[in-house]
């Protein structure tokens, strides 16, 4: 739901490197010290407890037949490639882009009118020869008139063929990226992705670099294709009609081959490819490894730019440095492989560059030699075979962007397939899912309550709960007990395990995070969000401010500036307090929403929502034994065997009044003193 975005874009995918940190760390603290604990670490604990975390390759089993893991592998690719034409090619479909078939039929058009031009030249270039070798002033003359507008046609039809070429590169990239990001945001599933196994990491390169290759290089293929099979029917026709048969002597006898410039351009042509493609077997292999290199590196300077403050602060940059340099290495590494199939190939295609132009001429000279042909046709016959050449080596040209579009095209496939997975979870396909409802008769009830990660194993089990509204309801219990699962599964970011939950109907409901989100932009927007900055007047936001303790800010809404960066942590948790008073949700749930606030300043807000927004229902997640007396009701979960249990659900009374009484107490105290001394 749109009320909890500022929840599921806050949260920041854990590497390996980081969860193996984390795991020696708990290793070597003594247990025990739960309430000693950061507060920050519960969310980090359980987020890490039922994130499904890379494990390490095991080593090769040699009773593995390498002939079937080759199969196995080459199955799962071309699946792969099944997959993302299966969602691609629905650009041409009934939901696709209004102009994709006029822009694909035009496509077509120009390489015709394209082919018809290079044969046009090829004419002419005949012609030319011919009249220079028998010396016609005037015809050479009138044949360099006409060359202009043939020259002029040729480069028309070139440029409108680049415009029509990137206008539908360009759509088709803007629809597919419209379709996979609505599945890739939908329901938090960019969330959830960071919480199960799967081929999915970097999401962020797989939505750029290569959606991009993936849409790009096809168009280029199809029209390449279809160029390079017009050109060869075209221009092998005319090395048929032009070089006719070649009579060879052998011996005392004659060996006749007809069409010989054919025959010689089909088997120039296949030896090339056949080299091009044994030399650059492992292209795909070695492309698609840089490219994850790459994305691997773009995500750690990502993260250092993410964490710049607590990186500045804690002293990290020689680990960081370390962390990069071991990334970029990999990267270069990668580049090198790559560099080595670059050389490998462009030995095919170097030479073949050379040799196509000149093996036609020495082809022809015996039959020029014996006034058989003519100058002309012979340079007509050297064009022809160079196009013909160009043809058939398309794959040749072509291999090294074949296999950078086979890499990024499965890249993006593993993505959606990770995706589907979500949505199979979704449905309550391959394993159990929790449902959700809405009742008139609480604000929210958990009805036989369980929580899973992806795998099946429980989290948080058997859990009856039934909230009422108005009332405000304090979960605690030890770090890594599932405390801010629970509330995850509730605001409908988790879809891993079983039950109900219904929440009441109409009710709109708010997750306030530990690490808030601050959008980029202005502090209106900031404030604002999820929803428009224009939603409310600069006052109204400005009061919200004052409120919570920001009213230093309220000159500064109007100001584009990187507020991630320069609020702290605790003004970051009272813009989300002023978040709520705009919106004016029914339930909101904090999970750690006050943790880097000092004790006073938490009390202040907590005791502000309770005067300023009668029948508000809060789902609280904290530590801080002063949280309980703004709440109605203490809920205390344990991990057992099985998954972490409600093993207590206390009503808390308190004096109403007592606590800020004391405060007032405190506050004339400290006011007197300052009074005499005026």
């Amino acid at each position: 739901m749109s009320d909890v975005r500022s929840a599921k874009q806050q949260n920041t995918e854990k590497t390996p490197d980081d969860a193996d940190r984390l795991k020696a760390k708990r290793a070597t603290e003594p247990s025990g010290d739960s309430e000693k604990s950061d507060p920050a670490e519960d969310s980090d604990k359980s987020l890490d407890d039922t994130a499904a975390e890379p494990e390490e390759a095991p080593p090769p089993d040699p009773a593995i037949d390498p002939e079937e893991e080759a199969r196995k592998e080459k199955e799962r690719r071309r699946a792969l490639k099944g997959r993302f034409w299966s969602s691609a090619s629905r650009f041409w479909g009934r939901n696709g882009d209004r102009l994709a078939w006029p822009l694909t039929i035009g496509l077509f058009v120009l390489v015709l009118l394209t082919v018809a031009a290079q044969y046009g030249v090829n004419v002419w270039n005949r012609a030319i020869f011919d009249a220079l070798e028998k010396r016609e002033s005037a015809r050479v003359l009138w044949l360099a008139g006409i060359f202009f507008p043939l020259a002029a046609a040729s480069v028309t039809l070139g440029v409108i063929n680049v415009f029509a070429r990137m206008s539908t590169q360009r759509r088709w990239r803007a629809w597919f990226s419209d379709h996979v990001l609505n599945e890739w945001l939908k329901n938090g599933r960019y969330y959830q992705l960071n919480l199960v196994s799967g081929d999915h990491q970097n999401p962020e390169g797989r939505l750029t670099d290569d959606l991009r290759i993936s849409t790009d290089a096809p168009v280029d293929f199809a029209v390449g294709v279809t160029n390079a099979s017009l050109s060869a029917i075209t221009f092998i026709y005319v090395l048929w009609t032009i070089g006719g048969s070649l009579t060879i002597p052998l011996g005392g006898s004659e060996i006749t081959i007809p069409g010989f410039l054919v025959v010689a351009a089909i088997l120039y042509a296949v030896i090339a490819s056949g080299t091009m493609t044994f030399v650059g077997r492992r292209f795909v292999e070695v492309s698609e490894s840089k490219n994850q290199a790459e994305a691997d590196y773009r995500y750690q300077l990502t993260r250092v730019r993410e964490n710049g403050e607590s990186i500045a602060l804690l002293g990290g940059e020689e680990e960081e440095r370390a962390g990069l340099n071991r990334s970029l290495v990999t990267v270069l590494r990668r580049w090198r492989e790559l560099c080595g199939q670059h050389m490998r190939t462009t030995v095919v295609s170097q030479g073949s560059g050379i040799i196509a132009p000149v093996l036609p001429i020495i082809l022809c000279a015996p039959k020029f030699l014996d006034g058989s042909m003519s100058l002309g046709e012979v340079m007509q016959a050297a064009s022809a075979f160079t196009i013909v050449q160009a043809a058939f080596n398309w794959l040749v040209d072509n291999y090294p962007r074949l296999a950078e579009w086979s890499a990024g095209a499965r890249r993006v496939a593993s993505l959606m397939v990770s995706l589907d997975a979500l949505e199979r979870a979704e449905s309550g396909e391959d394993m159990n899912r929790i449902k959700r409802g809405e009742t008139t008769e609480a604000a929210l009830r958990l009805k036989d309550f369980s929580v899973a990660l992806d795998n099946g194993k429980a989290v948080v089990d058997d859990t009856d709960v039934v909230i009422k509204k108005g009332e405000r309801v304090l979960i605690a219990g030890a770090s890594g007990s599932g405390k801010s699962t629970l509330v995850r599964a509730v605001s409908g970011l988790w879809p891993w395990g079983g039950g109900e939950v219904d929440i009441q109907k109409d009710a709109r409901l708010f997750l306030l995070p530990q690490r808030p989100y601050v959008p980029t932009g202005t502090l209106r927007r900031a404030v604002a969000y999820p929803g428009a900055a224009e939603d409310w007047d600069a006052d109204t936001i400005g009061s919200a401010l004052d409120r919570v303790g920001l009213g230093h800010l309220k000159d500064r809404i109007e100001e584009d500036q990187p507020w991630d960066q320069t609020l702290s942590g605790g003004e970051k948790q009272r813009l989300t307090i002023a978040r709520v008073l705009l919106h004016r949700p029914d339930i909101i749930v904090l999970d750690e929403a006050t943790a880097a606030l000092d004790p006073k300043s938490q009390d202040d807000l907590m005791q502000m929502l309770s005067e300023e927004m009668e029948g508000l229902t809060i789902l609280s997640v904290g530590h801080r034994p002063e949280l309980e007396q703004f709440h109605s009701r203490k809920l205390t979960l344990e991990r057992k065997q099985g998954g972490a249990k409600l093993v207590s659900d206390i009503l808390l009374v308190r004096p109403r009044g007592q606590p800020r009484l004391i405060q007032r107490l405190l506050r004339r105290s400290k006011k007197a003193p300052a009074a005499k001394a005026a």
